[in-house]
């Protein structure tokens, strides 16, 4: 008999809407979750609950709203998971494997899509968290709960795991593909920014407790493998050298920050520091994100280019994100063979 597979692809969410109270219940559900803000217990309910949403959902409300009104409405994290879910779910028609979307936060959720896929009866489950860095807060987290869930079905099935993929040729040659759209020549420098995390969480990692105790930025090596930091850069190094790029001509960096213990430098102060040099031209890849959002097509696509113009530069191009791209549904297609 042939075995049923299910595949369960997850991102991390989406509000259901730009309203303030969807936001607000989005980020009660993000920053309540102690891999995300992993700190003692009684603190982080203080400093979410009391401090951190109710200050900031108002806020962040305004910047959802631009980002549905860009997109027509609607979550381009959220329509893009869709695509590659039914795409990927045309590839395999006939192959008995089938696909689902959840997000850790929000909709459509997890603990909805786990009960589903229950039900349907699977004998594997391949958990494929849209990551292509590891990280605790964000496949280690979309793991965690996957886990918690599944664990208390009457029938477990056989799981299988994609956890990082920052070195896949196909991922890679996906980016730099994205990249063809534009003349490298033209731009005085390139950023590769990605989704800052505390020290402390990359710090975890390593018995000494010092991620800056293990060569990061230049190698990967036992230690490091599931280093968030290491892998970034790891990343890096393989798109620029697919695309002839020398170490002078781009910086490693990292944005959407909550305070100055972040990993550095900052994004947004690197947009700053080019455009008091004189710089006129930045492009901008945003490699941790599969799918254009909030941090790729806001934060980086206008508000640091808004930073720039006011130190004197001209323009931030971001590079989309992998979106729908064919190269990106068959990297996806092939990362699951992999494990069938």
């Amino acid at each position: 008999m042939e075995k049923k597979i299910g595949v369960l692809l997850i991102n991390l969410g989406t509000p259901d809407s730009p309203k303030v109270g969807d936001v607000r219940k989005y980020l009660s559900e993000f920053l309540n979750d102690p891999r995300v803000i992993d700190i003692p217990w009684l603190l982080r309910k203080i400093l979410v609950n009391l401090i951190i949403v109710p200050f900031r959902a108002p806020k962040s409300a305004k910047i959802y709203k631009e980002l549905f009104d860009l997109n027509g409405g609607t979550s381009p994290l959220l329509v893009y998971g869709e695509i590659l879910r039914d795409k990927l779910g045309e590839r395999f028609r006939g192959d008995n494997v089938t696909f689902e979307l959840a997000m850790r936060y929000g909709n459509p959720s997890l603990n909805e899509v786990c009960a589903r896929m229950e039900k349907a009866g699977y004998d594997e489950v391949i958990v494929f968290p849209l990551f292509p860095q590891y990280a605790s807060a964000s496949t280690g987290s979309a793991l965690e709960k996957a886990m918690r869930l599944i664990k208390d079905w009457y029938v477990i099935p056989e799981i299988k795991v994609i956890s990082q993929y920052y070195d896949h040729p196909g991922y890679i040659n996906t980016v730099v593909e994205r990249a063809k759209k534009y003349d490298i020549k033209e731009y005085d420098h390139i950023l590769f920014s990605y989704h800052g995390l505390p020290v402390r969480q990359v710090d975890k990692v390593y018995e000494d407790r010092r991620c800056d105790n293990h060569n990061c930025e230049n190698e990967i090596n036992e230690e490091n493998r599931f280093c968030y930091k290491a892998t970034c850069y790891a990343t890096t190094r393989l798109i620029a050298e697919k695309l002839g790029l020398s170490e002078s001509d781009y910086t490693v960096c990292f944005q959407s920050r909550l305070d100055k213990k972040w990993l550095e430098p900052f994004s947004d102060k690197i947009v700053e520091e080019w455009g008091r040099k004189g710089a006129k031209k930045l492009l901008a890849f945003s490699p941790a994100f599969v799918a254009d959002c909030l941090e790729t097509s806001i934060e980086i696509g206008d508000e640091y280019q808004e930073i720039f113009e006011e130190h004197g530069g001209e323009k931030v191009q971001l590079v989309e994100s992998l979106n729908d791209h064919p190269l990106w549904i068959d990297t996806c297609e092939q990362l699951v063979k992999e494990r069938l």
